[in-house]
């Protein structure tokens, strides 16, 4: 099976530049680096010992920065590389840990590129955050004696299955791993049933992210720029075939005086296509990069922005995370949880299914059959203070109760990363806290 996979990703490899320069055409973060992604360095080696982290996108680079403060701190001889997939993730990282990281493209899961990448930073330890399982990069990490461990990890039940079908392959990937942190009980079982390790069962690191003041005062900012008196509904990462939904159940709904409806795409790709969308339907919108005012009669934004999503939720009275209304699993639910919005969800959250069951059990939350309920739900918490006001307060509680995922994390793993780093650095170059 192995053999297999990796005879499939050398026929896509002369295949890949090619993909690589069509989605940088609206991403431009694509075109650099590109040989890092075969293996092929312009840069010195880092100084050892070399603590690696892969957050592969957008999501899990915000989502390790309380892990990445923990090693900073404890390890501060030690050189951190982060490594991505998306340019989203490595742009995110590149925002809030500058020159604090090494960042790099993980390489494509061939043996030649895995075996140059780990030769070329020889990291002592890695750290692969929620379900990243690539079987060349894990059997390299295996080779070269390097432990690598599967931390804040999520499994689905759909995703289970999947990995199920390969059988073997993927008992052979899980079973190589040094260790798991799940983020649930139900991770946790689902890992262990496809062959990883016993799981200690940590909690989510997203709960832990703390809201950044600069996120706060931009949230303020937009907030003016929207119109302070308007009710505002944020539609939150939306997936495509979502958007459409949305606009025809906002069409069909009395909806509140001067309401204005955000949109912010959950792929930058897509901005210009939601723009054309509502452009074709003959409707008035503003974007978020023209950084100007919206006027009274323009009901819609469209969020054509990066990494400013904690930021649109500070704006706005109602959220909805999308990827729900559709079978595709839903978004992360937690950023607007985290500053106390009313969230709204739709009937597919697979991707987050504990966090938003207990949140919605909790009154954080609710969740609506299709756009249609959505909007009726939508309007009538934005014409009922109270209602939200009761929503915000349990969000908050809901935020404040869910959090110490990193500290018990941190307990777990630190003796892992001292014992890998223990025979590569000096004594003093370590310090525990």
């Amino acid at each position: 099976m192995r053999t297999l996979y990796t005879l499939l990703w050398h026929l896509a490899l002369p295949f890949l530049p090619l993909r690589l320069w069509w989605r940088a055409r609206r991403e431009p973060g694509y075109r650099e680096h590109i040989g890092e992604r075969f293996g092929r360095y312009d840069s010195s080696p880092p100084s050892p010992p070399v603590v690696w982290v892969h957050a592969v996108s957008l999501g899990e680079t915000r989502a390790a920065a309380p892990l990445i403060e923990r090693i900073a701190n404890a390890y501060p001889s030690a050189t951190i590389l982060l490594t991505h997939m998306t340019a989203t993730g490595r742009a995110a990282g590149r925002a809030a840990y500058g020159d604090r990281v090494v960042q790099s493209w993980l390489p494509y899961d061939v043996p030649f590129a895995v075996r140059a990448f780990l030769s070329h930073f020889k990291p002592a330890i890695g750290l692969l955050l929620e379900t990243e399982l690539w079987p060349n990069l894990v059997r390299g990490a295996r080779a070269h004696d390097m432990p690598i461990y599967l931390v804040n990890a999520r499994l689905s039940s759909r995703s289970a299955a999947r990995y199920r079908r390969a059988g073997a392959a993927t008992r052979e990937v899980l079973s190589a791993l040094s260790g798991v942190a799940a983020q649930t009980d139900a991770d946790a079982a689902r890992l262990v049933d496809l062959g990883a390790p016993p799981p200690v069962v940590t909690g989510n690191l997203k709960f832990d992210v703390a809201v950044p003041a600069a996120a706060r005062t931009l949230g303020r900012s937009l907030r003016e720029r929207f119109g302070p008196a308007r009710p505002i509904l944020l539609a939150a990462s939306t997936r495509e075939g979502e958007e459409t939904l949305l606009l025809d159940a906002i069409a069909k709904v009395a909806l509140p005086d001067r309401m204005l409806t955000v949109i912010v795409p959950r792929h930058p790709q897509r901005f210009d296509a939601v723009a054309e969308l509502m452009r074709a339907r003959g409707l008035a919108f503003a974007r978020r990069s023209d950084d100007s005012a919206v006027a009274a009669d323009v009901a819609f934004v469209l969020g054509d922005s990066l990494g400013e999503m904690l930021a649109y939720c500070q704006a706005a009275d109602v959220v909805f995370v999308g990827g729900s209304l559709l079978p595709l699993g839903g978004q992360n639910l937690i950023e607007p949880i985290a500053v106390g919005r009313p969230t709204l969800v739709g009937p597919h959250t697979f991707n987050f299914a504990e966090a938003t069951d207990k949140a919605v059990d909790a009154g954080a939350a609710r969740r609506v059959r299709d756009a249609d309920a959505l909007i009726v739900a939508a309007a009538a918490l934005l014409a009922d203070d109270a209602a939200r006001t009761a929503m915000r307060d349990a969000a908050l509680a809901f935020h404040a109760a869910h959090g110490g995922a990193a500290d018990r994390l941190w307990a777990w793993l630190a003796p892992r990363i001292d014992a890998a780093l223990s025979p590569r650095a000096s004594a003093s170059g370590r310090a525990h806290g």
